[in-house]
């Protein structure tokens, strides 16, 4: 019975794996996939929604409404678009998502205190879970950002190699950021959204520079604040423009490659604590437990019979 359970949870695994392997990669995608998807004709994407689209984003609008915006208004709204979410009602949804989270971390402290505990502990738990769900949010948002700061600054040198090409290749500037916003469509999204917010913007009536510098404040990426700069200083001097590139392209693969050896020496350091608290004992437990168990089975005998 126990062999057939065990086989039939194996199998069921490995069924699940499967699906999940030829569903993600083996599959052939679509027509849209395989084509691409037009520079003007596709929306660009926004995680926050309209309220009114939405009865949970109409909720926490409602209830981000009830907060005041306060101080920190200001810097919310940066590292809400620096994480990606540009909507004018990114703020108060924002706001309603950390009010929501305040109220689960009260029940959830309320949920978990013993019955008949002092006054003294449930204040406890209740300042703890009013802090911890106030906090929360903000870490997730800080995190979203970050990830989102380096996966733009990973896609910078593959985009500039593109549009070097492009350059070269006798396209305009503004021509060749909107072929490389649909190149980069599937291999990196992000800078592929902004680069098409770009060519939007400038198809508005907007300056290329002024576009280009809401491009840098939008993302709040330190190696975009160059490149922008680097773009900005040879569109006013009329300098090559494919010469500055490469060579602000090879910049950037030097010290990504010097940040990936920085990362790489940290390792060893990383794996002191893990492999003492983890390792270890289940190497000591593999290699002694034999001997250990043989020493006990026969010392405990001789000491009581010496006894």
């Amino acid at each position: 019975m126990l062999i057939a359970v065990t086989f039939a949870l194996f199998s069921f695994v490995m069924l699940v794996i499967t699906l999940f392997g030829y569903y993600r990669f083996v599959q052939p995608p679509g027509v849209d996939t395989r084509l691409g998807e037009p520079l003007l004709g596709g929306r660009i994407k926004n995680p926050f929604r309209k309220p009114d689209q939405d009865a949970a984003f109409a909720l926490l609008h409602k209830l981000g409404g009830w907060v005041p915006a306060g101080k920190e208004a200001a810097t919310n709204t940066q590292l809400l678009t620096h994480a990606g979410y540009g909507s004018s009602h990114a703020l108060r949804i924002y706001q309603g998502l950390r009010l929501v989270a305040l109220g689960v971390g009260v029940l959830i402290s309320l949920a978990i205190l013993p019955v008949g505990s002092p006054m003294a502990m449930r204040l406890l738990m209740l300042m703890g879970g009013c802090g911890i769900g106030f906090v929360i949010p903000d870490f997730v948002l800080k995190s979203k950002a970050t990830g989102r700061k380096e996966h733009l600054r990973h896609s910078l040198p593959d985009a500039l190699d593109l549009t070097i090409i492009s350059v070269e290749a006798g396209l305009g500037l503004d021509q060749a950021i909107q072929y490389v916003a649909t190149e980069l469509h599937e291999a990196h999204p992000e800078l592929s959204e902004e680069m098409r917010k770009i060519g939007l913007e400038m198809r508005a009536g907007l300056r290329r520079t002024d576009a280009l510098q809401a491009f840098a404040s939008r993302t709040g990426e330190e190696e975009i604040g160059k490149l922008v700069s680097v773009l900005v200083q040879n569109d006013r001097f009329g300098t090559s423009m494919a010469e500055s590139l490469r060579t602000h392209s090879q910049y950037l693969r030097i010290r990504q490659k010097q940040e990936a050896e920085e990362k790489a020496t940290k390792v060893g350091v990383k794996l002191v604590f893990p492999i003492f608290l983890f390792i270890m004992p289940s190497m000591m437990i593999v290699a002694a437990g034999p001997s250990l168990l043989q020493i006990f089975k026969y010392m405990v005998p001789m000491l009581q019979q010496a006894r």
